[in-house]
C-alpha cells in the first residue's frame, strides 16, 4: 500500500508544488539584494517598513527616496506590503516576510491554475500546464518581494471561483470569492486583470444560466469602477498632491507601440528567453503548430484572445516591457496552457516526461543565481549601522546610486538618489542643504562608483564613503 502511494505521488501536481515550495525556501531569508530587480523589491519593503513605523495608511503609501517630501506617491495598491506589515505586527519587522508571502500565494495560484484547467479541459492538460508554469519565470519570481506572480495568482484563483459559480455551484460564496480575489489581484498589479478576458467565453455561452451571467457582469462593473477610480483617479491625485512620481503606470499606447516595433528583438526575447526558457519556447512553437494542426479550437481561442489582450499590456509598457523581465509573467500561464495541451497529445508517457524534464531543468539552472547574493552586494548591510554612528535616522541622505533605491532602504533613511555627475555639482548640493541634506554616501563597488568630494569625510571603507557637507 505504501509503495503504491509513493508511486502515485509524481502523478499528483500537489506533490510537485509542495516539493518546489520547500526547495524555494532555500535562502528565503536573504535580503533583497540579488542582481535581478533588487531595486523593485526594496520599493515594496520601503512601503511595508513605513507602514510598521508610521501606521498602515493603504491609501497613502510612502517610499524613502523623495528627498524632503513626504514620500507619498501613487503606486499599485499595497496589498503585499500590507501583508508584510501584518506579519511584522506579530513577529517584528524583517524584509523576507515578503518572499514567504509571495511564495505561499504563488504556490496556491499554481494549484488553482491546475484546478481551473482541469475543470475546463482535462487532468492531463492541467498537470502538464501547471508543471510548465511551476518552472517558468514563476520559479524565481514567486520568491521575490514583488507583486507580479502574487497578483496573477489571486486573479487565477478568482477565475476558478467565478467560472465555478457560473457553470456549476451557483453559490453566493463563490461569487464573493471571485469578486474579492480578482479585485485584490488587479489592484496589486494592474496587468494581472487582463486574464479576466477569458470570462467572455462564459458570458457569451448559451450553456450557462442567465442569472449567474448577469451577476458576474454586475460584479465586473463594480470591479472595473474600483480599479478605474484607484488607478486613473487616486494614483494621479497622489502624484500631483504630494509632488513625487516614481512608479511607472504605463505610457501612451501609440508611443509604446513605436517602442515595441523599433525594439522588437528585445521584446521577443522576453518570450523565448525569460518566460519558459529556450527549450520551453521551442516546445511552445511546436505546441502552437500542434494546436493548429489538430484544430483544437478552445485552446486556440484562449491563446488568441489572451494574446490580443496582452498586446495592449506590451504597448502600454513600451520601453519598460522589453527592459524588465517581470512584464512577461501574466502571459506565462497562457503559454503554459498551450504547451500543456500539446504535451498531453504525445502518445508516449516517457516522451512527455522527457519534455517536461528538459524544460524544467533549464529553468532551474538558469535561475539558480537568484538564490544567492553576491558578496559585494552584502557589504551594504552595514550601511545603516555605520550611519547610526554619525547621524540620526531623521537626517536626510544623498546616495550616488542613480535611480536605484536599494542603498536608501538599507541605510534606513530618507533622502535622494542621484548619479555621480549630478552629485559632483556643488550648486546642486547647496540646494539640497537648504532642503535638509545632512549626509552624502558614495557607494564605491556596487550601486555606484567612487567619487571624491570636497566635504568632510566622516567614514570610509572599501565599500563606501560617508561625507557631511
Amino acid at each position: 500500500m505504501q509503495r503504491k502511494v509513493l508511486l502515485k505521488l509524481p502523478h499528483d501536481i500537489r506533490f510537485w508544488i509542495l516539493l518546489f515550495f520547500i526547495v524555494r525556501l532555500y535562502h528565503v531569508a536573504n535580503p533583497p539584494l540579488e542582481v535581478a530587480h533588487n531595486w523593485r523589491q526594496t520599493t515594496v519593503t520601503m512601503v511595508a517598513r513605513n507602514f510598521v513605523e508610521s501606521g498602515p495608511d493603504l491609501l497613502h503609501p510612502k517610499i524613502d527616496i523623495a528627498g524632503e517630501k513626504s514620500g507619498i506617491t501613487g503606486m499599485e495598491f499595497p496589498v503585499l506590503n500590507y501583508l508584510i506589515y501584518l506579519l511584522s505586527s506579530v513577529f517584528g519587522y524583517t524584509h523576507w516576510y515578503g518572499r514567504l508571502i509571495n511564495l505561499v500565494v504563488s504556490s496556491l495560484g499554481l494549484y488553482y491554475f491546475y484546478l481551473l484547467v482541469k475543470k475546463h479541459f482535462n487532468p492531463a492538460i492541467a498537470f502538464n500546464a501547471t508543471f510548465i508554469l511551476l518552472f517558468s519565470i514563476w520559479f524565481s519570481y514567486s520568491r521575490k518581494i514583488m507583486p507580479d506572480t502574487f497578483s496573477v495568482s489571486l486573479v487565477i484563483a478568482g477565475l476558478f471561483f467565478g467560472t465555478r459559480y457560473v457553470s456549476e455551484t451557483h453559490k453566493l460564496k463563490d461569487a464573493v470569492l471571485f469578486f474579492f480575489l480578482i479585485s485584490l489581484g488587479t489592484l496589486s498589479k494592474l496587468p494581472a486583470g487582463y486574464l479576466l478576458i477569458v470570462l467572455s467565453f462564459f458570458i457569451l455561452s448559451e450553456h450557462y444560466r442567465f442569472r449567474e451571467k448577469i451577476i458576474v457582469l454586475m460584479l465586473l462593473i463594480v470591479f472595473a469602477t474600483i480599479i478605474s477610480l484607484y488607478y486613473f483617479y487616486w494614483v494621479p491625485r497622489l502624484n500631483a498632491t504630494y509632488g513625487f512620481n516614481h512608479f511607472f503606470m504605463g505610457k501612451d499606447i501609440t508611443k509604446g507601440f513605436a517602442d515595441i516595433v523599433s525594439h522588437w528583438k528585445e521584446a521577443a526575447e522576453k518570450f523565448y528567453a525569460q518566460a519558459v526558457g529556450y527549450s520551453g519556447f521551442v516546445v511552445f512553437l511546436w505546441s502552437l503548430y500542434t494546436v493548429i494542426m489538430k484544430k483544437e479550437k478552445r485552446i486556440a481561442l484562449v491563446f488568441v484572445l489572451c494574446g490580443l489582450g496582452f498586446l495592449l499590456i506590451m504597448f502600454k509598457g513600451g520601453f519598460a516591457f522589453y527592459h524588465h523581465s517581470y512584464y512577461i509573467i501574466p502571459f506565462a500561464p497562457v503559454m503554459a496552457l498551450v504547451m500543456g495541451y500539446s504535451i498531453s497529445t504525445m502518445k508516449s508517457p516517457r516522451s512527455q516526461m522527457i519534455v517536461l524534464l528538459v524544460v524544467s531543468l533549464e529553468c532551474i539552472f538558469t535561475n539558480n543565481a537568484d538564490f544567492y547574493i553576491k558578496e559585494k552586494n552584502l557589504a551594504i548591510l552595514g550601511l545603516e549601522r555605520d550611519l547610526d554612528k554619525i547621524s540620526s535616522r531623521s537626517d536626510l541622505v544623498l546616495i550616488n546610486s542613480g535611480n536605484v533605491p536599494t542603498p536608501m532602504y538599507f541605510a534606513h533613511r530618507k533622502g535622494w538618489v542621484e548619479q555621480n555627475n549630478i552629485i559632483a555639482n556643488s550648486t546642486y548640493i547647496d540646494s539640497l542643504k537648504l532642503k535638509g541634506l545632512r549626509v552624502i554616501v558614495i557607494m564605491k563597488k556596487t550601486f555606484g562608483k567612487d567619487l571624491q568630494l570636497n566635504y568632510t569625510k566622516v567614514f570610509q571603507d572599501e565599500n563606501y564613503s560617508i561625507y557631511k557637507p
